[in-house]
């Protein structure tokens, strides 16, 4: 990284931390400091629920997912708009005609505190792991490709992020929110013309769609029902809207950020807003990850994107210089073919399906000879592209996107967990005092400690097969849970607090149950 690089990657950073902490830090209780004093508008409101869900994994793993597997992943989201749908007429009304704090208080006067007390610990358990994931997942990217120390890169995103949420709270993290989202999508924006600009002068844009269609990325809606796809229509139509439903109705971190709204129609405003244009965001993710994938048809790409996964000196192994000698003949060959007059689909494709078939074999040989090589890549290659084919100072812009998705998503958790661990645990259990000043100081205190323990998770977190996969895993392990607990109350009225709390403890050992 060169100097300018340096100097936008902190400034931008700086820059949103001192805003936040400048903007919204005259908090003198629970209400301004948890709520926000209910100032937010729709748009704020809709961009910072956004930002809270798409953190630094969604940037840096969605590219890469499109790059393997193709554009099939956007189905994920189909079942968003209609979950929006159902929490503003259901979910919404009753959290405003309430005045909650969070979204587990609700659940005490509809059925009694055990239930209360259990979906809030079942929220606390899997957004404290998320947190952890949220920084770690690009710390450890980063500091790869970058050689950085892990640590440090840990300790700086969450000491910024504690910083600003702790000095704000809610509207802080509303408004830093905002504005890096404006800063992740220009950044984007701006990734997707460069990934464009590397292409030979004779493909353009419909040229590079052709040939990604040629070669399986832009196939994006799947019809048939085999249990074994993980992306399909039916998946996330069904599958996708349940957890939605859960997540954005129900955790905390999600409930928030509209209870914040100035009126419950801006509340609602905001979540139409996040989902209509959740699924075009993630579509044009996606589709900057299937163009870089053309680029690299053109421009040739290392045959494994983390080459610091290992301390093995693959020049002097002799297979590995043979397989990727291979690798690059086929690799020639294939960019001779696309570049003819006349090119040959099937043919193309018999070289795609050898040039992936020779990286896999290097993988393999190389998880021989080094027994701790993660084959496992996909993460690494959109900043692999960003790294050789952005001009510098765009180079430390995009890196601010993905620090400041890393922030914002993690912001949010935080902000969540002091506010659950205040209101249904510190006041509810403990100490319901009257003394505003001591409620304010406890519930930073608070963000101050779920900041320090998702440090710690970061810090001792292990690789997963992919970063994105593995936030989605942890929701989906408790999310049921809570979504059909909040669905008993809402529409099963005849069901008692002692039925709801054994179906809910029930429900939570099968999902676990699953695991073994």
């Amino acid at each position: 990284m060169s100097l300018i690089d340096w100097s936008v990657l902190l400034f931008t950073l700086f820059a949103i931390v001192a805003y936040g902490s400048w903007k919204t830090s005259k908090n003198k209780n629970l209400e301004s400091y948890l709520k926000g004093n209910n100032s937010e508008n729709w748009a704020t409101i809709g961009l910072s629920i956004m930002a809270t869900q798409a953190s630094a994994i969604t940037f840096l793993s969605t590219p890469g997912q499109a790059y393997e597997s193709g554009m099939g992943f956007v189905q994920f989201y189909f079942g968003l708009p209609l979950a929006m749908i159902l929490i503003s007429v259901f979910f919404l009304p009753i959290y405003y005609r309430l005045k909650v704090y969070t979204a587990y208080q609700y659940l005490e006067q509809r059925f009694d505190v055990r239930v209360r007390a259990f979906t809030a610990f079942l929220f606390l358990v899997s957004r404290g792991l998320a947190a952890g994931i949220t920084i770690y997942a690009p710390a450890i990217i980063l500091s790869t490709l970058l050689d950085w120390n892990l640590q440090l890169t840990c300790l700086l995103i969450g000491g910024l992020v504690i910083v600003y949420t702790v000095s704000g709270g809610s509207r802080a993290v509303s408004l830093t929110q905002k504005w890096q989202m404006t800063i992740i999508m220009g950044g984007m924006f701006a990734a997707f013309f460069y990934v464009l600009d590397s292409l030979p002068e004779t493909v353009g844009l419909s040229e590079g769609i052709d040939i990604a269609g040629k070669l399986g990325k832009m196939e994006i809606i799947d019809t048939t029902f085999d249990l074994k796809e993980k992306y399909t229509l039916w998946s996330g139509l069904i599958a996708g809207l349940f957890l939605f439903l859960s997540y954005f109705g129900t955790d905390q971190s999600q409930v928030q950020r509209y209870l914040g709204g100035k009126t419950l129609k801006a509340s609602r405003m905001g979540l139409m807003f996040n989902g209509i244009l959740k699924i075009p965001m993630q579509f044009f993710i996606l589709f900057i990850g299937a163009m870089v994938f053309v680029s690299f048809q053109f421009n040739k790409p290392p045959i494994i994107f983390n080459t610091s996964a290992t301390n093995v000196e693959t020049q002097k192994q002799e297979n590995l210089v043979v397989l990727e000698n291979e690798y690059n003949t086929v690799f020639e060959q294939k960019k001779q073919e696309l570049l003819s007059d006349n090119t040959d689909t099937k043919n193309i494709q018999f070289l795609q399906a050898q040039q992936d078939s020779l990286r896999q074999s290097y993988k393999a040989e190389m998880s021989k000879i080094d027994p701790l090589y993660e084959p496992k890549d996909s993460d690494y290659i959109f900043l692999t592209f960003v790294l050789n084919f952005l001009p510098h100072g765009l180079i430390g812009l995009l890196l601010a996107v993905i620090f400041s998705a890393a922030m914002s998503s993690t912001a949010g958790e935080l902000n969540a967990l002091a506010s659950t661990t205040t209101i249904d645990f510190y006041k509810k259990f403990f100490k319901d005092t009257k003394n505003e000043k001591k409620d304010l100081r406890v519930s930073k205190l608070l963000t101050v400690g779920w900041g320090l323990l998702a440090i710690i998770i970061a810090l001792t977190a292990g690789l997963f097969e992919n970063l994105i996969q593995l936030v989605n895993i942890l929701g989906s392990l408790f999310y049921g849970t809570i979504l059909g607990v909040f669905l008993l109350a809402f529409f099963f009225k005849w069901i008692g607090g002692t039925a709801a709390f054994a179906a809910g403890i029930f429900g939570q050992i099968v999902v676990l149950s699953c695991l073994v």
